[in-house]
């Protein structure tokens, strides 16, 4: 019995065929994988096939295209600088112009003596979102003195626990902060007793004037009244002088005398600037307080509206831009 067999070159073409619809195969089975190439950080190319999205791919071509354009973005730099060079050198005057405005600003600023403490030896007794309250009210206390007229001797004394952390968290640039002592000692160890004073609102003494020898604390506190009256308790347990701003001499408000610690550091900046208790109320003041002044001459004034957002909320782009200066 014979058997057929099919010619050579039969047999060959077929055997092409087959192998061309191996090919197709296996490029449709590897449709979605591409071979990735990174730069390890000696600068070493480092090949891995890995299977890629769309968006990954995209991401990748991104990012492949900055690091292209590295060069020209550095060169691009250099030009603009020069240029900036170059129009300062054929406007002498305007260059000098502003300059010597600029050094006007700064000689015009007188710092005070007076010393200002935020009292952060309550971290305990808060919780972390009203520690991060607490510290948001710092930074602005912080950019305001930055920029005020009159600048005050800045301290944060008892620093420490979960504010540090937050700070550590959310603002690691504090640490390079200027014009402000950071102490974790308790600022009675840090100032004598006779040249301490205590602000706090439940004091029933009134402060007329500021006494630039004085160190006035603020108590660093968040706790949505929780803890009514623990700041004047502890100015009477150490033995302090203690005293509430002139509030209820000037203006009229809708709600509470509690003020947060970023508020009552602004008023003093302000006093020290305006001279005016009134003035520096109301230009501190948010306008949520409802804040209208006293009777005088037989009319109620109301108080001028706060640009100014709760001291809660976030804090603003010129607070960040002063941070970063």
């Amino acid at each position: 019995m014979s058997i057929d067999t099919k010619p050579s070159s039969v047999q060959m073409a077929e055997d092409g065929l087959k192998g061309e619809c191996a090919a197709t195969q296996e490029g449709e089975n590897n449709e979605n994988k591409s071979c990735v190439q990174t730069v390890s950080s000696n600068g070493e190319a480092i090949g891995e096939e890995q299977t890629l999205s769309k968006r990954q791919k995209k991401k990748l071509l991104k990012q492949q295209k900055w690091e292209e354009e590295r060069e020209l973005r550095k060169q691009r730099r250099k030009e603009r600088k020069q240029q900036r060079r170059e129009q300062r050198q054929n406007n002498p005057e305007e260059g000098g112009e502003a300059q010597g405005f600029k050094k006007r600003l700064r000689r015009e600023v007188t710092p005070s003596s007076l010393r200002l403490v935020v009292d952060c030896s309550f971290d305990d007794l808060m919780l972390i979102k009203d520690v991060r309250k607490l510290h948001k009210q710092i930074q602005r206390c912080y950019a305001e003195n930055r920029r005020a007229l009159h600048p005050v001797q800045f301290y944060l004394t008892s620093m420490g626990g979960q504010l540090r952390q937050s700070m550590d968290e959310k603002d690691k640039g504090w640490v390079n902060w200027k014009d402000i002592n950071i102490k974790s000692e308790h600022y009675s160890d840090l100032m004598a007793k006779e040249e301490l004073v205590y602000l706090t609102s439940d004091s029933p003494n009134v402060l007329e004037e500021l006494d630039q020898k004085k160190a006035y604390v603020i108590g660093g506190l968040v706790d949505h009244n929780h803890h009514k009256g623990i700041t004047f308790e502890k100015a009477k347990e150490l033995g302090i002088e203690h005293a509430q701003l002139p509030l209820s001499s000037f203006v009229k408000m809708n709600s509470r005398k509690v003020l947060a610690v970023n508020h009552v550091f602004e008023i003093i900046l302000a006093y020290l600037e305006k001279g005016s208790w009134q003035e520096a109320f109301f230009t501190v003041l948010p306008q949520r307080k409802g804040a209208v002044a006293v009777e005088q001459d037989g009319a109620n004034l109301q108080g001028k509206e706060d640009s100014d957002s709760d001291s809660d909320a976030e804090t603003s782009e010129q607070t960040t831009k002063d941070l970063k200066s």
